[in-house]
């Protein structure tokens, strides 16, 4: 019998031809390769523009318009075929990189419809999540990233890497503690998880209102250096978001960790205009844990 467990198990990498896509490739080899899982590319078609057969009431003839529209039809169509195309080889090619580093399992999906409804599907299936902060079409726009990855992490339970625009092994993470639920779950995953297991670890804390803050976040570092990371820890004072970026610039840290929703203003970091405030501040990899 096939148990959750045994299913949950890829790393599913989402591309889609953009300028970051190198980056995120590069992120789902990297996860692949350290938690020796399968790795999954997954390409998404998403619905276009269909012009509706009232856009023109009134303005030209019937003939004329029903012209027209059988070749807006044949436009649509021919763009469909196009889009599967560069979709196979896309994927072809991302697949055919990750066989030569040394990936024993690497597969590849394509779907049309939403990204994250395609993920929500596979989540089943998922060991990790990879994704792009930013897609096709907004190489110039970091604001376009906000509604995908909210809607994302709202909905999966599943661990997400947020991939900047480039990407290299992080040799150091950030665990961002607030002594709440969400940050226990998420501290929980990285003792766990193996993904950042020999990474130097940062535990960082900013004083909040939560009782016995620094009591858990001392707790924390003990299981932290007695699952065998390397631990350097820093209990601070200040705004919340200032505070992580100072010391994530001051520290060269290459990749931060965060539980997603929490009941701190933490949880402002993943709400709105704040979340992408957040990733475009650090530009790092972010990897959200529920």
């Amino acid at each position: 019998m096939v148990t959750r467990r045994q299913v949950m198990e890829k790393i599913i990498t989402c591309i889609d031809g953009s300028a970051i896509t190198p980056a995120v490739v590069g992120a789902g080899k990297w996860a692949a390769n350290k938690l020796a899982k399968p790795l999954c590319f997954l390409h998404t078609i998403e619905k276009t523009h269909q012009h509706g057969a009232d856009d023109y009431t009134g303005s030209i003839g019937l003939g004329a318009r029903s012209s027209l529209l059988e070749e807006m039809t044949k436009l649509d169509e021919q763009r469909s075929k196009l889009a599967l195309q560069f979709g196979d080889e896309l994927l072809e090619s991302a697949v055919s990189e990750a066989r030569k580093t040394g990936i024993e399992t690497v597969e590849s999906i394509q779907r049309h419809g939403d990204i994250v409804e395609a993920l929500i599907e596979l989540e089943s299936e998922a060991r990790l999540i990879v994704i792009g902060r930013k897609g096709v079409g907004h190489d110039n726009e970091f604001n376009a990233i906000g509604s995908h990855l909210e809607t994302l992490l709202r909905k999966v339970s599943q661990p997400v890497v947020i991939v900047p625009e480039e990407f290299s092994a992080p040799s150091s993470f950030m665990i961002a503690y607030d002594g709440r639920e969400s940050a226990d779950r998420a501290l929980q995953k990285v003792l766990d998880g193996g993904l950042l297991h020999g990474i130097d670890c940062h535990l960082v804390a900013i004083k909040n209102n939560e009782s016995n803050l620094k009591a858990k976040f001392d707790n924390a570092a003990v299981q932290l250096v007695e699952r065998g990371l390397n631990v350097t820890t820093a209990f601070l004072e200040g705004n919340i978001n200032e505070e992580l970026v100072k010391y994530q610039i001051a520290n060269n840290i290459d990749l931060l960790v965060m539980g997603a929703f929490g009941h701190s203003r933490l949880r402002q970091l993943f709400v709105g205009s704040n979340t992408l405030k957040m990733l475009e501040t650090v530009g790092i990899p972010l990897v959200v844990l529920r």
